[in-house]
């Protein structure tokens, strides 16, 4: 089965030529299969895909994914009464399995945030966030790898705590 992002793809262009009906279809073919919410009527970039397919993703009506994001399982960027604006991810945005990314906020290029995370307010780029509710916890040029390039050629183990 493909990425719900491609089935997500294909609604979004019946979406923007004003076609009625079939986006609909789509995203009912979305939740069906993946237990998902991705609406036409949100717009994402780009090179931006969905993790594990896409299962259990939530995106608000009208929120604004940047390109080249990685989009976690379980993520959810909704939006928070009582404002109306949704929020607005910049691009090349790694968001963690199970993040939730609430209300009118605006997320900066290049950001990580961590796995269930809870973010309410924006973040600027370059900045790595994690915890409830989410604060910087580190900066992406600080890292000694690109968590974008999803290298796989690592060998070994994380180290121990101390």
């Amino acid at each position: 089965m493909p990425n719900a992002i491609v089935f997500y793809r294909i609604a979004r262009w019946f979406y923007v030529r004003n076609i009625p009906v079939i986006p609909s279809l789509f995203q009912l073919l979305i939740f069906l299969v993946y237990n998902s919410k991705v609406p036409p009527t949100a717009d994402i970039g780009k090179g931006s895909y969905l993790i594990c397919k896409g299962i259990a993703t939530v995106i608000i009506d009208g929120a604004r994914i940047g390109s080249g994001c990685r989009i976690g399982i379980g993520v959810r960027i909704i939006g928070k009464g009582p404002y109306k604006n949704v929020p607005y991810i910049g691009d090349q945005v790694f968001m963690g399995a199970g993040s939730v990314i609430a209300g009118p906020v605006i997320i900066g290029d290049r950001v990580i945030i961590a796995p269930n995370a809870v973010v309410t307010k924006s973040v600027p780029a370059g900045a790595i966030v994690g915890g409830v509710p989410a604060k910087i916890i580190g900066r992406v040029d600080q890292l000694d790898y690109d968590i974008l390039a999803n290298q796989a050629d690592l060998e070994g183990h994380a180290e121990y705590l101390s």
